[in-house]
């Protein structure tokens, strides 16, 4: 059947009018030999299950971007950084995974937000705040990304997943009072939180020796299982900034079985 030719030119009339026969078409620009490995990178990840391979993509397409200007390609950098996380969580290196991104971002208030919170989530869910605390630190407090709309979660998530486990929490409360991203409501329950914390690291130092041994026995069971779940909560997290990016069909396809498999992991 013959489509009404009314009706097939109307797309092009919404773009300034219909074609002439003469005129070429323009065609869509050819993507960057970064994002084809991006897109391989994940292929690599999602579909075949081979980490190593997609941390190695993720490498080589870093060190085709150190070859652009300084501004091109942000997303694509991010989403390197997004499957270079994932890859070392699944092969239990997650412990690499700040110094991995460092090393292209260089200094910790360079990161994009998004990576950064990943950073915070994975250390945080495995029992390792500590490891973070001096780079969102850092970040934090750069002139650069106190104008950004993702600095009140990244404060927020630092005051609940990084400062209060840590017990810093002069620092905490200096951060809560001092930065305008708080609304009045939030600074006054961040505020009792640091001082139900405070009474707590005052009055609870009494746990049994015996208790403190079992939990050191059961740690290594306990970060294996956060780690399970906190794969499904960092694709969970960034799936809507990779559905923000145009890759081809194939990478969302392989992107949405990742989420079904990861939504009936056992061990969330």
């Amino acid at each position: 059947m013959k489509s009404d030719p009314a009706t097939s030119a109307a797309p092009l009339r919404a773009l300034g009018g219909a074609l002439r026969s003469s005129e070429p078409v323009r065609a869509a620009p050819a993507p960057s030999a970064a994002a084809l490995l991006l897109e391989e990178a994940a292929d690599l990840l999602v579909v075949h299950l081979d980490f190593g391979a997609a941390l190695r993509t993720c490498e080589r397409a870093w060190q085709g971007l150190a070859e652009e200007p300084a501004g091109a390609s942000l997303e694509v950098k991010c989403s390197l950084c997004i499957v270079g996380i994932q890859a070392l969580a699944e092969m239990d290196r997650w412990r690499e995974v700040l110094s991995w991104v460092l090393q292209y971002y260089q200094a910790p208030e360079k990161l994009p937000p998004k990576v950064l919170e990943l950073c915070v989530l994975l250390y945080s869910k495995m029992q390792e705040p500590g490891a973070v605390v001096d780079g969102v630190r850092a970040w934090l407090q750069d002139p650069d990304n106190q104008g950004l709309p993702e600095y009140r979660s990244l404060a927020e998530l630092h005051l609940q997943r990084v400062l209060l486990p840590l017990g810093l929490l002069s620092e905490a409360e200096a951060l809560v009072v001092g930065s305008a991203a708080f609304s009045e409501k939030q600074r006054l329950d961040a505020l009792q939180a640091i001082s139900a914390a405070r009474q707590q690291q005052t009055h609870g130092h009494s746990g049994s020796e015996e208790t403190r041994t079992l939990n050191q026995e059961d740690s290594s069971s306990h970060k294996f299982l956060s780690l399970l779940t906190l794969l499904r909560q960092l694709w969970d997290s960034a799936v809507s900034h990779f559905f923000s990016l145009p890759l081809s069909k194939s990478l969302l396809a392989a992107l949405l079985l990742c989420l079904l498999v990861l939504r009936f992991d056992p061990g969330e």
